[in-house]
């Protein structure tokens, strides 16, 4: 049980990495993916799977609610490469696409969250690396202004 917790712990991390497979989470377990989704199943009441777009779309469900971002931006930060994928299940789950959700949920309390925010906080962004740029060129600043003869900075 112990093994599967970790499993379920991972999924509750990593929910929003596209990536995240019945693969990769059978071998946060230490299971072979078949013996992990049985064994899951008989713990949690659910697949790994329904599980996992369980929560994807709680997610979404928050970000509807809150944020001042389209349904496709939301369905690429909780985890979907799929909108249509997407739409469907969260129907499914919710009764309502994620338009009418947002519709009918939105005007209940504070002004949505600025969409730049939401995606920084939900790490949408590209983040500056620490790694070496490629090529010798000179860095932001360090470039040489260009003379004329007579003195004059090049334009």
């Amino acid at each position: 049980m112990r093994r599967l917790r970790l499993a379920k712990d991972a999924m509750d991390r990593d929910w929003a990495d596209p990536g995240l497979d019945l693969d990769v989470v059978a071998a946060h377990a230490g299971y072979s993916r078949y013996h992990f989704l049985r064994a899951f199943k008989d713990a949690y009441g659910e697949t790994p799977g329904q599980y996992l777009t369980h929560r994807r779309i709680e997610r979404a469900e928050e970000m509807l609610r809150g944020a001042d971002l389209t349904v496709t931006e939301i369905c690429v930060l909780v985890g979907f490469s799929s909108l249509g994928t997407f739409s469907t299940r969260f129907k499914a789950r919710t009764g309502l696409t994620p338009s009418e959700y947002r519709t009918k949920h939105v005007g209940r309390g504070a002004s949505l969250i600025p969409g730049c925010y939401a995606m920084l906080w939900a790490g949408g962004f590209k983040v500056a690396t620490l790694e070496k740029r490629s090529g010798t060129g000179p860095a932001y600043g360090d470039e040489q202004e260009q003379r004329h003869p007579d003195g004059r900075a090049e334009p």
